[in-house]
């Protein structure tokens, strides 16, 4: 069925075809993702997207020793298929498995590992500039998705590019931006005229000749960007210094290969923009392509189905019915994302409160830094953003947030471990990055219920709060209504035991709990890491022999460190065991089986206390006033 793709080990593979053969190949290609996908879940409609184009640039060009960066890589199946990786798709994001990015470790082929936007353009800059130091021929191509192009960086690396003098060509994936006038023949035609040698030639004569006369040059200057005008979508990457070709349609190989093979031809930087379709191919993708953007498994022939079991409500969900609930309450409300509004659960306040949502495409630091100038004026700026994200607007939430105590509320998704998408997308270090700015707090609620109360503590304080919470579900916990609030900065025992007493921060509680029954210690949730409730914190030292802090972060610099300074400042010496996640980038897989492995789940967590606090463990009085909640 697959006959023609089986016979594809390498690029090189690719390379021998005919140019006829190369339909026949995107069409399984196409066939064996979609299978491939289907039984694994993982990226689709972008990956669909991408077929013709993977095909085209392993084709023209003599990958590896010519580099791809693909940005933000979550469309590189086809590559990864097409560069030796094609028998190991059924263990794509699953653990020891392939990643669903682009890794240096994996692949020769993979010249920039990323899962982040917006990068391609540098990275493929300082390769092509290193060539050029090197005295080696090679071309960098950097392929970077409309909505990537959004971020600053982006431009950043564009405004270095267009002056630096070097073979780079940006490909721009465009599948999303309205194009006029329509992708067809005469756009095919007009930018394999405008890739060929001959008008780069007659352009640079042009150039030239008319420099000798200022006034015709800039004449001719208005003339070309005014017919270039006329039939390309915008002359904005000339005036970066970039040779503009396009827009050409990325799924007609007959269009894609000539115009790259003229490409490869030129000198300097060269832009190129094609125009596909999410989904492609695959008629319900088409149709919805951010439902199929991250399925789980389904059948191709029937498509996504809809569970009958109700699930239990995410933490993103949380969060989201928060938000609009407060909105109702509170006129002053804004919502703010980086282009995240389906991932941070905001489409029914976008839906609802259309005046008051602002999607500000993959521009993290610009969203930090607007929510800042809206707190400004009075409003109440909430920031929905993954933890992992936010590290990008580090410096905006220093400077322009928490050094003017801006009362601004950050929504972090997916702190902790994230399964699937690996070590670039989880949330480690946001305590370590938070806990150390002047006039933060950060919050960690241990279950449902604690979320929503402490997103409205958050928005009740006048200085900028951080409420960390996962992916996926918690403990299943019933969810009151209305909209009360937590006491700021304090924790609570939730069970009562002896000997040892362990600190739960966020949804690590109820592993801890489990763990603590059998051990017969004390837990605490805490809550929250700053303000650390210091007053709760030495009423547990003063009555047990030794202390556990746990945190599903970064151990260095995290919760147990903030525990440590805690205890040191009273002068309390007291044995500190302290666990989270090592000082090591966690692969990709199951979230239960990477908690395991960091000893995070009930019995890494009783091994651990046992093997630390083995003969205190029952021993000691509970302090008189000690009780459980739980």
């Amino acid at each position: 069925m697959h006959a023609l793709l089986e016979s594809i080990q390498s690029p090189a593979d690719v390379r021998r075809l005919g140019r006829a053969d190369l339909p026949e190949l995107a069409q399984q290609l196409r066939a064996y993702l979609l299978e491939s996908v289907a039984r694994t879940g993982g990226h689709l409609s972008s990956n669909l997207g991408t077929v013709e184009l993977t095909v085209a640039l392993h084709y023209v060009f003599n990958t590896p020793h010519d580099r791809l960066v693909w940005d933000v890589g979550h469309q590189t199946y086809p590559h990864k298929i097409l560069t030796g990786r094609r028998e190991r798709m059924s263990s794509l994001r699953q653990l020891g498995g392939l990643s669903g990015f682009p890794r240096r470790e994996e692949s020769e082929y993979d010249t920039f590992g990323t899962a982040h936007s917006s990068t391609s353009i540098s990275a493929a800059l300082g390769m092509a500039l290193a060539a050029k130091q090197k005295g080696e021929e090679r071309r960098a191509v950097a392929i970077i998705g409309d909505g990537a192009m959004s971020a600053g960086m982006a431009f950043e690396a564009l405004n270095n590019a267009g002056v630096a003098d070097c073979n780079v060509l940006v490909v721009l994936n465009d599948n999303d931006m309205s194009i006029s006038p329509p992708v067809g023949a005469l756009n095919r035609y007009l930018a394999q005229l405008m890739s060929g040698q001959f008008y780069a030639a007659a352009k640079n004569m042009g150039k030239q000749m008319l420099k000798a006369a200022p006034p015709l040059f800039e004449l001719a200057k208005r003339l070309e960007s005014h017919a270039k005008g006329m039939v390309v979508p915008a002359t904005l990457f000339e005036n970066f210094g970039f040779n503009y070709i396009g827009p050409i349609d990325g799924h007609d190989l007959n269009s894609l290969i000539p115009t790259l093979e003229n490409i490869r031809q030129l000198k300097g930087p060269q832009f190129l923009h094609v125009v596909t379709k999410k989904g492609q191919g695959y008629k319900l993708a088409e149709a919805d392509p951010i439902a199929y953007h991250g399925p789980g498994k389904f059948d191709p022939a029937v498509g996504l189905t809809k569970s009958s079991a109700p699930a239990k409500p995410t933490f993103t969900q949380v969060f989201g019915r928060w938000l609009c609930d407060m909105a109702e309450h509170d006129m002053r409300l804004v919502g703010i994302t980086p282009a995240m509004r389906e991932g941070s659960g905001m489409v029914e306040f976008h839906q609802r409160f259309p005046g008051r949502y602002h999607d500000v495409g993959i521009a993290e630091q610009h969203a930090v830094t607007f929510a800042a100038g809206l707190a400004c004026e009075g409003l109440k700026p909430v920031v929905a953003i993954y933890s992992t994200f936010l590290q990008r607007g580090y410096d905006q939430l220093i400077h322009d947030v928490a050094l003017q105590n801006l009362p601004v509320v950050f929504a972090l998704d997916r702190a902790g471990l994230v399964g699937a998408d690996g070590a670039t997308h989880a949330g480690a270090y946001d305590i370590a990055y938070i806990r150390c700015i002047p006039n933060m707090a950060l919050a960690c609620p241990a279950d449902e219920n604690e979320c929503r109360k402490l997103l409205t503590t958050a928005y009740e304080q006048n200085q900028p709060v951080a409420v960390r919470y996962p992916r996926g579900a918690g403990a299943g916990v019933a969810i009151e209504p209305g909209l009360q609030a937590l006491p700021y900065g304090k924790g609570e025992i939730a069970l009562a035991g002896s000997g040892v007493a362990i600190l739960a921060f966020g949804t690590l509680l109820y592993p801890a709990l489990e763990a603590a029954r059998r051990l017969g210690a004390t837990v605490v949730n805490m809550r929250w890491v700053k303000p650390m409730d210091t007053a709760l914190l030495l009423q547990v030292a003063a009555s047990h022999q030794g202390l556990v802090t746990l945190e599903e972060g970064a151990v260095m610099g995290g919760a147990g460190s903030a525990v440590a300074e805690a205890l040191a400042q009273a002068g309390v010496a007291l044995p500190l065991l302290q666990l989270g996640l090592r000082d090591e980038f966690i692969e990709h897989g199951d979230p239960a089986l990477l908690l395991a492995a960091q000893g995070l789940d009930a019995a890494g967590i009783e091994a651990s206390v046992r093997s630390r606090f083995g003969e205190m463990l029952g021993q000691g009085l509970t302090k008189p006033g000690l009780k459980s909640v739980a």
